[in-house]
C-alpha cells in the first residue's frame, strides 16, 4: 500500500520551470471544470484505498485528472500521459503548478489505481458531476425528478469467437504458461494448430460444414492432451517463489477454461460457454439489432434526465437479466448518486411487467398514442433522447471497445463512461455560463459609458437661467431650444 501524497504544503516558486498559472487563460473550459470540481472530496472518497505506512503516491487529485480526462476525450492511458506532457491545460487541470517534460506516472499505475478506486469510486466521481452541475446552476435538482431508462451493450475487447480459434488460442496459453513453470511437453502442435486453422477457414468459406466439424474435433483432442500433460506435471511442481505461485495459479485457471471448452458444443446453453480465453466471463448479448446481431461483452443500464440529459446512473449487469429485472436497481441507484427521487420514470417495451414496487409513475411507452394527453405525449417523445446519449457514451467516451480487464474492468468502465460524458456537459454549461456573465458586464459598462457620453454632451438646461425679454427677440425657430 501507499501513503497518500498531501497537496496542501505551499508551492515555492522554480527559477527554471514555467509556472502553469502564468501559461493558461482563466476563460478556458478546463481552468473553469478545475476550479468547479470539489477535489478534496474525491480526496476523501479515497481514504480507504491508501495505508499510513509505504512510500508516497502520486497524488490522489493527479490519478483523478488524468481518469478524468481518459474518458472525456475517450483516450487510452499512453495516449493521455503522451498529451498530457504537451498540454498545459490538462497539466493544469490535473493540479499541476509547473510545466512538466516528463509523465507523472506509468500505465501500470493508472490500471492499479482505477482497481484500487473500484466501482464504488467511480460512482463517487459521477456523484461529484452532478453535485457540481447544480452547485454552479449549470443543472436543476428539478430536472432530476423524470428520467429515462435503457440498457446497451458494453462490447468487450475481444476478437469475434469461432470454436477452432478459441481452441487454438486456449492450446497457446496452456503451452505458453506451462513452459515459463518448467513443463516439458512431449509435443505442443505449435505448427499443427496454424494448419488446421487454415483447413478450418476454408472449408467454411466453401460450406463444407462437416469436413470443417472434423478440424474442430481434433483441435479438441490437440487441446485436451496438452493439458493433460500439464496438470499431470503440475502436480510435482514446487513453487518456489511468488512468480511461480502467480504461474501456477494462472495455469490451474487456463486447465479450467480448457475443459469447458472441450466440453461444449452447439446445444451448449449460451450463459454456459466460453467466448474468450483471456476473458472467460464475456457473454453474448442479442439486442435485436439488424447491422450486429450479436455482442460481446456485459449489459450496461443507465439513467439519464429527460429533460436535460445528465447521465444520474450507470452500472454493469452481468449475466444478461430481463431488462424489467433491472428497473428497482437502476432507479434506486440514480436516487442514491443524484440525490433525488425520481417521480416518473419512461422505459421502452423491454421493460413490460418490470419489477418496480415503488412510488414513481413507471411508463411503458409503447406504440399506441392517439389516447394519451399531450403533455403525457411530449414526456413519451422524450423517451428516446437516450438513445443518442448511449450513442455518444460508445463513440466519444471510450464505452465502444472496453479495454479494461476482467469483471471489476466491467463494472468501473460502464460509471466512468457517464463521468466523461457528465465532465464534458458541464465543462460546456460552464463556458456558457462565463459567456453570458462576460456579456452582460459588458452591457453594463457599455450602458454606463453611453450615459457619461451623453452628460457631457447635452447641457442641464434647466439650470440656465435666461432673460425672457431675450428670448423673445429670437426667431421662432430658435425659440425650442430654451422652451
Amino acid at each position: 500500500m501507499m501513503t497518500k501524497t498531501d497537496p496542501s504544503k505551499p508551492v515555492q516558486p522554480d527559477l527554471f520551470k514555467v509556472m502553469l498559472s502564468d501559461l493558461v487563460s482563466k476563460s478556458h473550459e478546463l481552468v473553469l471544470l478545475r476550479d468547479a470540481i470539489d477535489w478534496q472530496g474525491i480526496e476523501t472518497a479515497m481514504e480507504s484505498a491508501y495505508s499510513s505506512d509505504g512510500r508516497p503516491s502520486v497524488p490522489v487529485r493527479m490519478m483523478a485528472g488524468l481518469t478524468f480526462l481518459k474518458y472525456m476525450y475517450g483516450l487510452g492511458d499512453e495516449d493521455v500521459l503522451a498529451q498530457w506532457c504537451e498540454n498545459p491545460y490538462w497539466q493544469y487541470f490535473c493540479g499541476g503548478e509547473f510545466f512538466e517534460h516528463e509523465p507523472p506516472t506509468d500505465q501500470a499505475t493508472m490500471s492499479r489505481w482505477r482497481g484500487r478506486a473500484g466501482e464504488t469510486g467511480a460512482q463517487k466521481m459521477l456523484m461529484e458531476t452532478l453535485s457540481s452541475a447544480v452547485r454552479h446552476k449549470v443543472a436543476k435538482k428539478r430536472d432530476f425528478e423524470r428520467v429515462n431508462v435503457d440498457t446497451t451493450v458494453d462490447e468487450k475487447n475481444v476478437r469475434y469467437p469461432t470454436d477452432a480459434r478459441t481452441l487454438d488460442r486456449a492450446r497457446e496459453r496452456v503451452v505458453a504458461t506451462g513452459v515459463k513453470l518448467g513443463v516439458r511437453f512431449s509435443r505442443n502442435y505449435v505448427r499443427k494448430g496454424k494448419s488446421m486453422l487454415r483447413k478450418h477457414s476454408g472449408y467454411v468459406k466453401a460450406k463444407q460444414f462437416h469436413r470443417a466439424e472434423n478440424v474442430v474435433r481434433a483441435m479438441k483432442q490437440y487441446l485436451g492432451r496438452v493439458a493433460d500433460e500439464a496438470e499431470a506435471a503440475m502436480e510435482v511442481v514446487v513453487p518456489k517463489n511468488a512468480r511461480e505461485t502467480a504461474l501456477l495459479a494462472q495455469l490451474r485457471g487456463y486447465l479450467e477454461t480448457s475443459r469447458k471448452l472441450i466440453a461444449q458444443d452447439k446445444y451448449t446453453p449460451g450463459k454456459d460457454k466460453i467466448y474468450s480465453v483471456h476473458e472467460p466471463q464475456v457473454e453474448c448479448i442479442a439486442k435485436g439489432k439488424v447491422h450486429k446481431r450479436y455482442e460481446f461483452g456485459v449489459k450496461a443500464g443507465y439513467v439519464t434526465a429527460s429533460r436535460t440529459n445528465w447521465v444520474l446512473g450507470a452500472m454493469a449487469l452481468p449475466g444478461n437479466p430481463y431488462d424489467g429485472n433491472t428497473l428497482s436497481k437502476m432507479l434506486e441507484l440514480a436516487e442514491d448518486i443524484s440525490g433525488v427521487r425520481p417521480r416518473h420514470a419512461y422505459c421502452d417495451l423491454g421493460y413490460r411487467g418490470h419489477d418496480y414496487k415503488g412510488d414513481c409513475d413507471v411508463q411503458v411507452v409503447n406504440r399506441f398514442r392517439k389516447r394519451k394527453p399531450r403533455h403525457e405525449l411530449k414526456w413519451w417523445k422524450r423517451r428516446s433522447a437516450i438513445e443518442p446519449v448511449i450513442g455518444h457514451l460508445k463513440s466519444d467516451h471510450y464505452m465502444a471497445r472496453n479495454m479494461l480487464g476482467g469483471v471489476t474492468g466491467d463494472r468501473i468502465n460502464a460509471v466512468l463512461s457517464a463521468v466523461g460524458f457528465n465532465l464534458v456537459k458541464l465543462m460546456k454549461g460552464l463556458k456558457r455560463k462565463w459567456i453570458d456573465r462576460l456579456l452582460l458586464c459588458l452591457r453594463t459598462v457599455a450602458g454606463e459609458i453611453a450615459g457619461l457620453i451623453a452628460e457631457s454632451l447635452v447641457p442641464d438646461i434647466t439650470a440656465t437661467s435666461f432673460d425672457m425679454q431675450t428670448t423673445d427677440a429670437l426667431p421662432a425657430r430658435e425659440k425650442w431650444r430654451f422652451a
